[in-house]
Parts: C-alpha cells; sequence; structure tokens
C-alpha cells in the first residue's frame, strides 16, 4: 500500500485550525493569491509529505511557506 504525499488525512484536522486562524500578513498574501491575479490557482495549508505548505500551487510547483 503506498501512502500519499500530498494532502495527508493525519494532516487534515491540523490544516483546517490553521485555515481558520490565518496572520493578518497570510490573510492579505491570501487575499491576492485567491482572486488568482498571478494567474495561477493556489492551494492553502496544502500538506506535502509531513509539512504543511501555507499555500501551493500545483500547476507551478510552486510553495509559500
Amino acid at each position: 500500500m503506498r501512502h500519499a504525499l500530498n494532502n495527508r488525512v493525519d494532516l487534515k484536522p491540523r490544516r483546517r485550525a490553521l485555515r481558520s486562524t490565518l496572520t493578518s500578513p497570510e490573510a492579505r498574501l491570501w487575499s491576492c493569491l485567491q482572486r488568482s491575479q498571478l494567474g495561477s490557482k493556489f492551494r492553502r495549508q496544502h500538506s506535502l509529505g509531513p509539512f504543511i505548505l501555507d499555500f501551493y500551487c500545483p500547476s507551478k510547483r510552486i510553495a509559500i511557506e
């Protein structure tokens, strides 16, 4: 059985908690990223392996922490 590298189920509660408690700078950055002002779709609190990235763009493979 292969373990998923992205969005691990065991980290889901932690990702949800982080999404609900954004810092002020994270909230400002997210307001720009969610409107696709950069031309790509970003995800918030995306897990990659044991890490939870603040923002992730899968099409460009860009992570912002």
